[in-house]
């Protein structure tokens, strides 16, 4: 609005309003200006085209009838607040052939109209709620597939205890109950106390590997004293039941100090290591490193076995093992490496610590 001779006149300048509605037009978002109670005064080709309808057979129509019904009542609250400061929100809307496309819209008043009129800014969400949708499916599958894994664990467990307690503990039981029956037919007091002696020695044989299978189910030496302690009371009786040299260094203070959930993790992903060593490697010495550095901890785990795939093994689905490892390091935001060495293998666990005094869920 300029004054002049010829009184007050609006003057537009040469070339201004083209290029704002070029850029408007030229939007990947929807724009719109809307009237007070919700008439389409104006909308780009972005928003046309989001709800399948040409810019003409837009203009004039209520934008609430382009809002899905269960949320109108929503958007004339948006609406009514809009006169008097900026506004956003998320919708739906129903396009001409009937499909509903979710979007994000920031509405605002253009001064100097006393919220008479509307500037609407729409985002197409389509794209995002897909991608999300998509992280939620992955996710699901992703949870289902550790349950799985899980309960695979737990069934190989289950099996291996009642290997043992067949084949040991059993074993030591049965031999005991046999000898306790033939005390009946003893008649010499040195006999029976030779046999005695000997029914004696088989149920101190029975309680140690019943402790030895309580350990392994879970090592209370790992509450009372720590990682340390646990670590070195699981190697000497590993190292006596397979005749494999472990050489096991680590500070004990500093493994103590990590959080239980660590602690734990790490005793079970060495625990499986070092079976898996005796399983499969026929390795005759063992080495394992552990370090606490300032935002993590890593454990390295040698061997001098026959060594195996790493390649292979990092795209099985069949290794539970290597599988149970895995998931465990997973559960802390960790990873595992396998390295062919010359001889034997190399594992590598690094496992971060971004709150010492957080307590992560392992087991």
């Amino acid at each position: 609005m300029v004054s002049g001779r010829r009184g007050e006149q609006v003057v537009t300048l040469k070339g201004g309003e083209p290029a704002y509605r070029l850029l408007v037009e030229a939007m990947s978002e929807g724009a719109a200006i809307l009237s007070r109670d919700g008439t389409v005064l104006y909308c780009n080709r972005g928003f046309a085209q989001m709800m399948g309808r040409p810019s003409g057979k837009i203009l004039g129509t209520v934008f609430q009838s382009l809002v899905v019904e269960a949320e109108q009542d929503r958007f004339e609250a948006l609406l009514k607040n809009a006169r008097k400061a900026f506004m956003k929100g998320e919708f739906s809307l129903r396009s001409k052939e009937g499909s509903l496309t979710p979007v994000y819209f920031s509405l605002n008043r253009f001064r100097g109209f006393k919220g008479q009129a509307l500037g609407m800014v729409v985002t197409n969400l389509s794209e995002q709620k897909r991608k999300q949708a998509e992280e939620v499916k992955q996710a699901d599958a992703l949870h289902r597939l550790l349950l799985e894994r899980t309960l695979s664990a737990q069934e190989e467990e289950r099996r291996w205890i009642a290997r043992e307690l067949h084949d040991e503990a059993g074993q030591l039981l049965t031999a005991l109950l046999v000898g306790l029956r033939s005390l009946d037919d003893v008649r010499e007091l040195a006999v029976a106390r030779e046999q005695g002696r000997r029914l004696r020695e088989i149920a101190g044989q029975a309680i140690d590997e019943v402790g030895r299978l309580a350990r392994g189910l879970h090592p209370t030496v790992l509450d009372d004293h720590g990682l340390g302690v646990a670590l070195g009371r699981y190697v000497n009786d590993y190292t006596e039941s397979h005749k494999i040299a472990v050489d096991l260094r680590l500070d004990e203070n500093q493994s103590n100090s990590l959080p239980s959930g660590v602690q734990i993790t790490l005793y079970r992903i060495l625990q499986e290591a070092l079976t898996n060593v005796a399983r499969h490697s026929g390795a005759k010495k063992v080495s394992i490193r552990l370090a606490c550095l300032a935002m993590a901890v890593e454990v390295s785990v040698i061997d001098d076995g026959c060594g195996f795939d790493a390649e292979a093994v990092a795209v099985s689905s069949h290794r539970l093992g290597i599988q149970s490892m895995r998931e465990r390091a997973a559960m802390l935001g960790g990873t595992i490496r396998f390295i062919p060495q010359r001889k034997g293998t190399r594992m590598l666990v690094h496992v971060p610590l971004l709150n010492r005094d957080s307590e992560p869920l392992a087991g």
